[in-house]
């Protein structure tokens, strides 16, 4: 995994936001924040928060007498979140999920949506929301399930990929949908002494407005643009429009439905 892979800055945290929140993200914020309705007070920490969309959600659910903590590698993400005004009661903090600035046993939950596969060591990661967590705590997140079973960022990876094909880029595929198998989820929560274990998988539909909409949101929004200007520097808004051509074909010119599928676990004690 190399830096670029986990690095959001620049333009990339904006267009994150404005492009892939709503498609992407916002259906499956909704979802994670509904999986805590129980806590009515106490602490939540959120890891990879990125530019706070799993936040926002969880400000609308839980009451007033929760306190939510939220952190990220990026402080260029966290900069975009906080100058929300729907975030008020959060605490944001640059931090490090594999290394977690605070006590033992000082979180009711853990939430983190789609950061995990970003995370170099992952193991080391779940040994840290556990060592926060309170006895009857627990650790909820979701990862993308397999690159094949969410076609408009298939479509997107395939024809970005086939424009270079000497070197293709192979983000998708390495990082956000690289860490799809349940299996090595499971034994690797196990590992850092999580006991009590469910996944499931979460399909979700949201509407794009029009190819190149989703196309700006994958090329230049995430650190595929970095994979794509390092091999052709000059030419990220025709590789967008390639993308946006290659979604044209597959789904129409107007807008389209997304089909997306992701994998949410609950892991405790």
């Amino acid at each position: 995994m190399s830096v670029t892979d986990v690095t959001f800055a620049g333009s990339i945290p904006t267009i994150y936001e404005k492009y892939l929140g709503p498609i992407l993200l916002e259906p499956y914020a909704e979802d994670l924040a509904g999986r805590l309705r129980q806590i009515s007070q106490g602490r939540v920490l959120e890891t990879a928060a990125g530019t706070g969309i799993v936040t926002r959600a969880m400000v609308k659910s839980l009451p007033p007498s929760v306190e939510i903590v939220a952190i990220d590698l990026n402080q260029a993400m966290l900069d975009l979140a906080a100058a929300r005004p729907e975030t008020p009661r959060v605490t944001w903090r640059q931090a490090d999920a594999q290394n977690l600035p605070f006590e033992n046993a000082a979180f009711d939950a853990v939430v983190c949506q789609l950061g995990v596969m970003f995370f170099p060591d992952k193991i080391s990661a779940y040994r840290e929301a556990l060592r926060v967590l309170k006895p009857d705590g627990f650790f909820v997140f979701n990862v993308w399930d397999r690159l094949d079973a969410n076609p408009v960022s298939r479509v997107v990876a395939e024809a970005v990929a086939n424009l270079f094909p000497e070197d293709p880029p192979r983000f998708a595929e390495r990082i956000p949908f690289g860490y799809s198998n349940p299996d090595r989820i499971r034994a690797d929560l196990q590992q850092a002494g999580f006991g009590q274990i469910q996944i499931e998988t979460v399909e979700k539909v949201s509407r794009i407005p029009s190819p190149r909409y989703a196309a700006i949101g994958f090329c230049q929004g995430t650190p595929l643009r970095s994979e794509i200007e390092a091999r052709a520097p000059d030419r990220l808004d025709e590789i967008t429009d390639k993308a946006a051509e290659a979604l044209a074909a597959r789904f129409g010119r107007s807008s389209f439905e997304n089909c997306m599928r992701a994998i949410v676990v609950t892991a405790r004690h």
